[in-house]
C-alpha cells in the first residue's frame, strides 16, 4: 500500500475530527478547550519510557491525561512485537475501542508493532486513525494537530535524542541511553521494529540524570536494547574503558543518585572492565540482568548468540569474585527450533549451576521477518509448555530459597510506594533488587529504610522498619 492508498482514510481523520472539533472548541469552549489522552503500553521497560516522554509531549502541547481509556478523547497503543501474542493483545484492544468509540475518538497505533506491519494494519483495522513508528513518536503531537499523516514509519536521525521528557520523578527512574539493536540473534524482531544502534551523548544523559536527581530521584535504571553496545562505533574507549563504563561512572560521580541499575544488556559486553565496575562503583547495583536463552552451545549457535555456555558462566564467575553477593536473572527461550531432550537438559544443568534469583522464561514465538523464520516452528506447543513449567517449578524453588537467607536480616529497601493493602504499609526494593513488603509508621517515596525481613515468598521479602531513614 503506497500513500496514495491511504490519503481517503487520512481525509477522513481530518473531516471527522479536525472539523468538529474546531466548531466545539469555538462554539462551547472558546480557544482554550482541552483534549485529553490515555496510552496503554505493551512490553518492556523501554516502551514504558517511550510512553512516558510522549505523555509529557501532549502534557507540553495542552493536551491533559485521562484517567482511563473511556474517559480519553484520544487513545494511543504503545505496542510490542518480541511475541505473536503481544500483537495480537493490541490489536485485539484497538478493535474494542474502535468498535465502541465516539464520533470524536481518536485511536492510534505507535511503537514496535506499529513499525513492524506498518500500512498492513489498515486491513485489519481500517478506522484506525494513526500508525506510528519508533522513530517517529516524539511527533504525535504533530500528528495530532494537523493531521500531517495518518502512517509515520520513516528513520529519522537523531531520533534517540527526540524522546527525553517524563511527567513525573519517581524514586526509581528509567533513562533511556540508546536505542536499536545490531546483534541479529536469529529469533528477534527489534532490529527490525527499532533500527540500527543509536547513542544518546553522554553529556546529555548525564545532565538528564542531573535533573533527576535534584528533583528527588535516588535510584536510575539505564536502559537500551543493548545497554552494553552503548556507544560503540560513535564515542571512544578512554584508559581502555568502553562507553558505557565510562557513563556508569560519570553516573556514579552524581550527587543525589544512590543506586544505578541496567538492563538489557549481553554477555559479549562484559568485558574485563565493565566486571571491574562491578567491584569498584558503590553505587552501581548488585544484581545483573544476564539473558542466556538457552544453556546449549547447539541452540545458541543456532541462535546466532556469540558466546558458549563456557563462556557464559566463566563471565557469572568473574562476577562474584569482582562482587560479593551479586545476584543473577536471566531470559530463557524454549522450544527453539532444533532444541531436544538433551538441550533441555543442558538448560536446566546450567539453570541450576547459575543459581538465577529471577528469569523471564519464554516459550519460542516464530516471528515473520527474522532469520528464524525459515526454521519454522517444529516443536509441538505442548512439549513447549512441559518445557516451560520445569523451569516454573525450579525458578520458583530457586527464588523461595534465596528470599529465605534474608529472614532474620536488616536490609536497606529504597521506598517506592504504599502497598495496594494494609494501612502504613509500602513496597520497595533491595540492591539486589529483591522486592520488600514492609510496615512502618511514616514513609515517603524515595526513602533509604533499613527493613528488618521477618518471613518470604517465591516473590517477596515481608518485614518491619527498624531504623530512621538513612540520608
Amino acid at each position: 500500500m503506497n500513500t496514495n492508498d491511504i490519503r481517503p482514510v487520512i481525509n477522513g481523520f481530518l473531516a471527522r475530527h479536525e472539523e468538529q472539533c474546531l466548531q466545539e472548541r469555538e462554539t462551547h469552549f472558546g480557544a482554550s478547550l482541552q483534549r485529553s489522552f490515555y496510552i496503554k503500553t505493551y512490553g518492556c521497560q523501554m516502551n514504558e519510557r517511550d510512553s512516558e516522554s510522549v505523555a509529557a509531549l501532549l502534557v507540553a502541547r495542552g493536551y491533559v491525561r485521562a484517567g482511563n481509556e473511556d474517559s480519553a478523547d484520544i487513545v494511543l497503543l504503545n505496542t510490542c512485537s518480541v511475541r505473536e501474542v503481544a500483537e495480537q493483545k493490541a490489536i485485539g484492544k484497538a478493535c474494542l475501542l474502535l468498535n465502541r468509540r465516539g464520533s470524536n475518538k481518536v485511536v492510534g497505533i505507535m511503537g514496535c508493532m506499529a513499525q513492524n506491519r506498518g500500512e498492513a494494519l489498515l486491513e485489519t483495522l481500517p478506522d484506525l486513525d494513526l500508525i506510528v513508528g519508533t522513530q517517529q513518536m516524539h511527533r504525535i503531537p504533530d500528528f495530532l494537530e494537523q493531521g500531517e499523516s495518518i502512517c509515520a514509519l520513516e528513520e529519522e536521525v537523531d531520533s534517540q535524542n527526540a524522546l527525553a521528557g517524563r511527567l513525573d520523578t519517581p524514586p526509581s527512574a528509567f533513562v533511556s541511553i540508546m536505542q536499536g539493536c545490531n546483534m541479529g540473534c536469529s529469533y528477534c524482531i527489534v532490529p527490525k521494529t527499532r533500527g540500527r544502534e543509536l547513542s544518546r551523548p553522554i553529556t546529555d544523559i548525564v545532565a538528564e540524570v542531573q535533573q533527576l536527581a535534584q528533583s528527588g530521584t535516588k535510584e536510575v535504571t539505564l536502559l537500551g536494547q543493548i545497554v552494553t553496545s552503548y556507544g560503540l562505533g560513535s564515542i571512544a574507549f578512554q584508559n581502555k574503558q568502553s562507553p558505557f563504563v565510562q557513563l556508569l561512572r560519570a553516573i556514579e560521580a552524581i550527587d543525589g543518585i544512590k543506586r544505578i541499575r541496567f538492563t538489557s544488556p549481553h554477555p559479549s559486553g562484559f568485558r574485563a572492565d565493565l566486571i571491574e565496575a562491578f567491584g569498584e562503583l558503590n553505587k552501581l547495583c548488585p544484581n545483573v540482568h544476564l539473558p542466556l536463552q538457552s544453556g546449549s552451545d547447539k541452540i545458541l549457535k543456532a541462535m546466532k548468540r556469540p558466546y558458549t555456555v563456557s563462556k557464559y558462566r566463566d563471565i557469572v564467575d568473574r562476577l562474584k569474585t569482582s562482587r560479593t553477593g551479586i545476584c543473577f536473572s536471566t531470559d530463557i527461550i524454549v522450544g527453539f527450533p532444533g532444541e531436544n531432550e538433551e538441550d533441555f537438559q543442558a538448560t536446566l544443568e546450567t539453570f541450576d549451576a547459575v543459581g538465577f534469583d529471577m528469569a523471564y522464561l519464554f516459550k519460542y514465538s516464530l516471528r515473520t521477518g527474522t532469520p528464524a523464520e525459515v526454521l519454522g516452528d517444529p516443536i509441538p506447543e505442548e512439549e513447549k509448555e512441559r518445557r516451560n513449567q520445569v523451569l516454573i517449578e525450579k525458578l520458583a524453588q530457586r527464588s523461595l530459597a534465596s528470599h529465605r537467607t534474608c529472614v532474620g536480616q536488616s536490609v536497606e529497601v529504597l521506598v517506592e510506594g504504599p502497598a495496594k493493602r494494609g494501612n502504613n504499609r509500602y513496597w520497595g526494593r533491595t540492591p539486589e533488587f529483591k522486592k520488600v513488603f514492609f510496615d512502618a509508621s511514616n514513609a515517603d517515596l524515595g526513602q533509604l529504610l533499613t527493613i528488618e525481613i521477618e518471613s518470604a515468598t517465591t516473590t517477596c521479602l515481608l518485614g518491619q522498619q527498624v531504623s530512621p531513614i538513612k540520608q
